[in-house]
């Protein structure tokens, strides 16, 4: 794990401080959340006595293409069950994919509707019958020892931020974050998704009431993006040289960056933003924006 590295982003209004924290140079391979997420998850597999590790992934997915490094990098086999069948005949196109598997990654595609049974027992006792003896982690990695791995994102030094910011996926990560913080903190989550039901998911693993989703930010929904949000994180890399995902890191940034604009925050408010990472993905994004004939992504 590398050094942890806190920036200072520019703003022209000085009534604030803004600060990123670099989780997503934290591993080359593993960065930011999912190294978190996956660190007590593979101390668990290991305890277990477990050697194969078993996950959830779509396309582009950064969990799966951490969660398959991190496999050969532990001595773990490890499958990933990916949504959309049609992908199989496509992994040579898919940099994610492609990845993973030169990470000796094995894949099970399946149809967008049994995708949706991942959880279910039924589906994951096939998994068993067809794979064998496994250790599960849920799609995006999210279950309590993943939370664990997410409270040490926050150090005592923090406690002079008065608000911690942070993209939401599964909801692991922004659990962690809460219970870290301090009293006097309030932590924000921008969800990458649609919908309020995140809150539930959230609430299985905290007992804080010091947190708040802000759901104007999802630009359409997950994986969905649009010109304005590209032209963001191309500025925001010239102006600070901090790469942005589009999916989920880069959504919170410019929410935290409008809400400022807005008032939202008090005065004089010390706000930290969590970098979860996520990088590898955008290769894939270009790929999509190049067919749609729209900007791409400069994060190289």
């Amino acid at each position: 794990m590398q050094e942890i590295l806190t920036q200072e982003i520019k703003l022209s209004n000085p009534n604030f401080s803004l600060f990123i924290r670099r989780e997503d140079l934290i591993h080359p391979f593993i960065s930011g959340n999912k190294f978190r997420k996956l660190k007590y998850n593979l101390v668990q597999a290991k305890a277990e006595n477990h050697h194969t590790l078993l996950t959830f992934g779509g396309a582009f997915s950064n969990h799966i293409a951490a969660s398959a490094f991190a496999g050969k990098e532990n001595g773990l086999k490890t499958i990933g069950i990916i949504r959309g069948d049609e992908l199989e005949s496509k992994i040579q196109d898919n940099p994610t994919l492609k990845f993973a598997q030169e990470c000796g990654m094995k894949f099970k595609f399946v149809t967008r509707e049994d995708y949706r049974h991942k959880t279910e027992s039924p589906f994951i006792e096939n998994l068993k019958n067809e794979f064998g003896d496994f250790y599960y982690v849920p799609e995006g990695g999210t279950n309590e020892f993943a939370v664990q791995g997410c409270e040490e994102i926050l150090f005592k030094e923090d406690a002079e931020y008065d608000f911690i910011c942070c993209a939401v996926g599964t909801g692991g990560t922004v659990s962690g974050l809460i219970n870290s913080s301090l009293p006097h903190q309030k932590v924000l989550g921008f969800p990458a998704l649609k919908g309020d039901f995140l809150k539930e998911e959230i609430r299985k693993f905290v007992h804080k009431e010091n947190w708040e989703l802000i759901t104007d930010y999802h630009f359409g929904g997950y994986g969905k993006v649009n010109p304005e949000l590209i032209a963001f994180v191309n500025q925001f890399y010239v102006e600070d040289q901090v790469p942005l995902d589009p999916i989920y890191t880069g959504k919170m940034v410019f929410g935290v960056i409008d809400l400022i604009d807005k008032n939202y925050f008090p005065e004089n408010s010390k706000i930290l933003l969590i970098h979860t990472g996520g990088i590898q993905g955008n290769a894939g994004m270009n790929l999509k924006l190049k067919i749609k004939k729209l900007p791409i992504i400069n994060f190289q």
